[in-house]
């Protein structure tokens, strides 16, 4: 119900939503969970297994009950947390995980079968008979199982994904948090302050407390607006911080448009990804539940929860409320309701010595011992020294202990340790490198020692950072000491709830101790405790308990589950924000592309890369005609290409040329400055991944050449092998591909067209490379060749790309070249047997392309041990080899090759052709195939079959290097 005078909803402006099709008014800054409690709605979803009445839990996102889908015009989202949704105009909200009503749900018979469908029972039974699985068993558990649903269309909903950098973050804008942000942004820091709320203050919000002798909110609000002010400090609220990674990396979860309502491009969540110096883990900690009989029943809940629907949104759960505590953290809750005119039935403390509260009645070493109200709390039992006693009461908080909010320190393996003081785990030091925990989620409850724990930890990041801290005071507060005297369960006959969203009682831990499942990973497994969408967040500390008691531990030997991100769900749509139909796919346009359109080339895609095929001239009626012109154009005068398509991958560190002979097979630590290097390099399991160059522009800087199809396969494993093998190393590189454009310049006119260029001749050796100024712009040149002429390649800032484009092509032009595509390219390379991704395609060794050399004997490198398995060389493998037909006839890709006189058939298979062109150098027909022990078989005439195309034709085994075989013009 509704309270007048309290909370900070704004009632000036109403608002109507709909939950399961009935229309219900509400205020602006409400949640979906605070305004179905405004009006009476108790009952907000059903349990996974025993399909029971759920209702609201607690105040935030580690909601475990209130799931509800979300209706949108274009979207259908299951598993909101009714206590995060913003109510807006118009909000539509339903129940799920029921059939065919809320209030009826025929699965409800679960509950009443529940002896026969404890923790485990999935593996014990649906054994007999064997037919009935797939036709029965299979058909009813997958109607039955899962949470939620889906609309079935796609999700038509914009999303997008960020970049922030930041000298500190802070998760929480607690008082932890707020001081800490304050301390550091007025001292210079750049800081970004995320808040999972869509209100910052934390705790101060849901209590009344005083901060320097004035309503906490004052000081609230005074902070918020300095911080507001300042140009280095950017507030996040609706901001989860959802997991910790290397590097001072942090993935965050905006709701940009989830409060509002609908409207064309408006994002519904933005995914962060957070790069720190320094952070300080300000998130607060959590109220944990006490299991006692039947404690799941709607009005039962958080007391800390009851305080912040009370306080933030003027609304009570009921409306005569009692208090289950083990500790004093209830009791200003309890004097909140009363200061409301609310009626607190009483305060039952397990405590045998507890505190008096005033008015308030007190039972001392008591505790609930059952409930009763099936669609809402009625009725309580509590046992006290003298006896049972019922208590009348339709809202019960629960206050069992807090527990440290620590998820993020654990996501890089970091383990909390056992506070007996606080009953609770704690953060363990340096788990999360560059990361500090301060107030309550290191264990610190009292608001002056959060402000104080907040203070100290900015001033000891703006230390690490190099700034001095300016003048912020510490304000007087609240400092009550937190004791407690641990109660996880009562015991009693009846199930106790410990995980209310995947309904795992006492009974199904104890169960799986007894069963040998003692080990806390193999006990969440069994019982599913955890593994809904709060991942436990209030219930696993308390599980750990009931299965340390089980098997006689304790529970710092009993220890924790893993916890991994994301903190929150995180919706796939988020995280892959911009990834449909082009955003996936993206066109990747060169800097030549308008220039290479001018000309009336056709375009093709290579590696998502549009690249021009060929440039026809008048006259030329086919592309084998513009080709042939190409080809014979590099291989007499010069021609142009652009090359920027090629990865190129920038490493610089004392170890990157050890990095680049761990990854290569060949070495390149000892390749002087201003020199070039081909390389191979292989894969784990032995194959060949990717061929390219690699220039040293300086001691510790290198620049890596990739093919362009492979060119993020190559990244990736440059990635995965420096984390896995030798994350210690001084290596650092990233890809810039898109940052440079560059041109090959190829023929026997290349270097006086470079001379012309350049102002000067390019003097450089075959596989050479300089800085050089490029037409007034600093550039590179580098003097490679995948033509087989004497060939450069130049390049520049991607910005000059196109002006450079032009000019080389008009000098080219002036001296009988010109312009040449990928068509041109391809015959240029099969006619010097240069491989690309039709050889290297996954399946091949070096062996096998005749590179088993370049593997060195003298150091190691990835898939080196592997190549050499058996069967990765030997002459049973097929080798790379030229073949070229006895006739004129074409040949084509793909066919594959037999021995003449041989029956056409898999067993009698000698191998297949990877890439086919006409050469006009050589008028004929060429072809580079893998052969069975093709090396040795260099003059053989072989048959070469492609049924589809209905070819056969007898072709000559030969060198795959067709022109200039020792190599004499490149390297003129």
């Amino acid at each position: 119900m509704r309270i007048d005078g309290k909370g900070r909803i704004d009632r000036t402006r109403p608002l109507t939503f709909s939950f399961d099709g009935v229309t219900y008014p509400a205020y602006k800054g409400d949640t979906l969970a605070s305004a179905l409690m405004a009006n009476d709605v108790r009952v907000v979803g059903r349990s996974f297994k025993y399909h029971r009445p759920r209702g609201i839990l607690t105040a935030g996102s580690e909601e475990p009950g209130a799931l509800v889908e979300i209706i949108g015009p274009a979207n259908q989202t299951p598993n909101t947390r009714a206590t995060v949704q913003e109510v807006f105009e118009g909000l539509t909200a339903r129940s799920q995980n029921r059939w065919p009503s809320l209030r009826w749900d025929l699965l409800g018979i679960n509950d009443f079968a529940s002896p026969f469908l404890s923790a485990g029972f999935y593996y014990k039974t649906f054994m007999w008979p064997r037919a009935f699985w797939e036709k029965i068993y299979e058909p009813l558990i997958r109607r039955a199982a899962g949470l939620g649903s889906l609309s079935g269309r796609h999700d038509e909903g914009t999303y997008e994904k960020a970049y922030a950098f930041c000298d500190l973050l802070i998760i929480g804008a607690g008082p932890t948090g707020l001081i800490a942000a304050l301390a550091a942004g007025r001292s210079g820091a750049d800081v970004i302050l995320a808040e999972d709320a869509a209100q910052m203050g934390g705790r101060l919000l849901s209590d009344e407390g005083q901060i320097d002798g004035a309503p906490a909110q004052d000081w609230l609000a005074s902070v918020l607006a300095e911080l507001a002010l300042m140009p280095n400090v950017r507030l996040m609220p609706r901001t989860a911080v959802t997991g910790a990674y290397d590097d001072g990396t942090y993935g965050a979860l905006e709701r940009v448009g989830l409060h509002r309502s609908p409207r064309p491009n408006l994002p519904r969540e933005c995914f962060w990804r957070i790069t720190a110096r320094r952070t300080i883990l300000a998130t607060g900690a959590l109220e944990r539940p006490i299991a006692f009989a039947d404690n799941d029943r709607p009005g039962i809940m958080m007391a800390s929860a009851m305080a912040t629907y009370l306080n933030r949104y003027g609304v009570s759960p009921g409306r005569k409320v009692t208090f289950f505590a083990n500790n004093d953290s209830a009791r200003a809750t309890a004097r909140s309701f009363v200061a409301a005119g609310l009626s607190v039935a009483a305060i039952i403390d397990s405590r045998p010595d507890a505190p008096d509260e005033g008015d308030i009645p007190v039972h001392k070493g008591a505790v609930v011992i059952g409930t009763k109200g099936r669609h809402g709390l009625q009725e309580i039992t509590l046992r006290t020294g003298s006896g049972d006693v019922r208590l009348e009461t339709d809202a019960l908080g629960m206050a069992g202990g807090w527990n440290p909010s620590l998820h993020l320190t654990c996501h890089m393996n970091g383990r909390p340790r056992w506070s007996a003081d606080l009953a609770a785990f704690v953060p363990s030091a340096g788990a999360v490198p560059g990361l500090v925990a301060a107030g309550s989620a290191n264990g610190t409850f009292s608001t002056h020692g959060c402000l104080a724990a907040g203070l100290a930890a900015a001033h000891q990041a703006l230390t690490d950072l190099g700034h001095k801290a300016a003048p912020v005071d510490l304000p007087r507060a609240e400092n009550a000491p937190y004791t407690i005297t641990p109660l996880w369960s009562v015991p009693g006959k009846r199930r106790a709830w410990l995980d209310f969203a995947n309904d795992v009682t006492t009974k199904d831990v104890a169960l799986s101790a007894q069963e040998g499942f003692t080990s806390v990973e193999h006990m969440k497994r069994y019982t599913t405790q955890g593994m809904a969408p709060d991942q436990g967040k209030s219930s696993n500390v308390a599980a750990l308990a009931v299965l340390a008691d089980a098997t006689g531990r304790g529970i710092p030997e009993t220890g924790t589950t893993t916890f991994r991100p994301p903190f929150v769900p995180v919706s796939i749509a988020a995280m892959g924000a911009g990834g449909r139909a082009e955003g996936f796919a993206p066109q990747r346009f060169m800097t030549s592309d308008q220039a290479s359109r001018d000309r009336g080339a056709p375009m093709i895609e290579a590696g998502l890369w549009y690249r021009p095929s060929y440039f026809p001239k008048p006259g030329e009626a086919t592309w084998r005609e513009a080709c042939d012109r190409e080809v014979a154009m590099v291989r007499n005068s010069v021609g142009i290409s652009d090359v920027s398509t090629l990865g190129k991958i920038d490493l610089q560190g004392r170890d990157a040329g050890r990095f680049l002979d761990l990854v290569y097979t060949n070495t390149f630590s000892t390749l002087p400055v201003g020199r070039v290097r081909y390389g191979l390099m292989l894969r784990e399991d032995g194959h060949v991944l990717d061929d390219g160059t690699t220039a040293r522009l300086g001691e510790n800087h290198w620049l890596m050449t990739t093919t362009t199809a492979a060119a993020g396969l190559v990244m990736r494993h440059l990635d995965f092998v420096h984390q896995a093998f030798c994350a210690d190393w001084d290596v650092r590189f990233i890809s810039v591909t898109e940052h440079w454009a560059q041109f090959a310049v190829a023929g026997p006119k290349a270097r006086d067209l470079l001379t012309s260029a350049l102002g000067a001749a390019p003097g450089l050796p075959f596989m050479g490379m300089r800085e050089a100024t490029i037409q007034g712009v600093a550039g590179r040149v580098f003097r490679i060749s995948f033509s087989g002429e004497e060939g450069y390649e130049l390049a520049v800032p991607a910005r000059y790309g196109e002006a450079l484009f032009r000019d080389l092509t008009a000098r080219a032009e002036t001296m009988g070249g010109g312009l040449y595509g990928m068509e041109a390219l391809n015959v240029l390379r099969i006619e010097k047997g240069f491989i690309t991704h039709a050889e290297i395609h996954g399946r091949t060794t070096a062996f096998d392309i005749g590179m088993e050399k370049m593997v060195s004997a003298k150091k190691d490198c990835i898939g080196k041990a592997a190549a050499s398995r058996p069967g990765m060389i030997g002459a049973a493998r097929g080798q790379l080899v030229g073949l070229k037909p006895l006739t004129d006839s074409p040949l084509a890709a793909g066919a594959h090759l037999f021995t003449q006189g041989a029956d056409i058939k898999r067993e009698t298979d000698q191998g297949y052709v990877t890439s086919v062109g006409y050469s006009p150098t050589l008028a004929s027909w060429l072809a580079l195939a893998f052969l069975t022990d093709g090396r040795a078989r260099h003059g053989e005439t072989i048959r070469l079959v492609d049924h589809l195309r209905k070819l056969d034709v007898l072709c000559t085994v030969t060198d795959p290097v067709f022109h200039d075989p020792m190599g004499e013009k490149l390297r003129a």
